[in-house]
């Protein structure tokens, strides 16, 4: 078992080409020993956001604080603190911070091995 607060991970800016202000912990993964799911901590500064992007692996995202949307093909849909989204593998994508404050969700993911089996 592995206990901790979000707020102990170091975070670490997101380096990708299109995000904007964007910090990652890492919670829960190889990190601790979960073999099957990854758990990120993002936040969106105000004006930020996530690069456009697809990928081959599902999402399961639910809004702790903040006001954003999220863009998708075809559109966008607004966020705001207790919202969840399922972003399906090879869907488009982007989280955009659109409120004053820090725009901040959990993320959950299929670790590594999963992903590619």
């Amino acid at each position: 078992m592995h206990i901790a607060k979000w707020n102990d991970v170091a975070g670490k800016a997101v380096a990708e080409q299109g995000a904007t202000g964007v910090m990652i912990r890492v919670l829960m993964g190889e990190n601790v020993g979960a073999p099957n799911f990854t758990m990120r901590h993002f936040e969106v500064a105000p004006g930020g956001s996530t690069p456009y992007h697809t990928h081959a692996w599902e999402h399961e995202v639910y809004v702790l604080s903040g006001k954003g949307k999220v863009r998708r093909k075809g559109g966008e849909a607004e966020v705001a603190s207790g919202s969840f989204v399922f972003v399906a593998s090879e869907e488009e994508h982007s989280f955009v911070n659109a409120g004053d404050a820090p725009l901040t969700f959990l993320c959950l993911i299929p670790s590594a091995g999963v992903c590619l089996k």
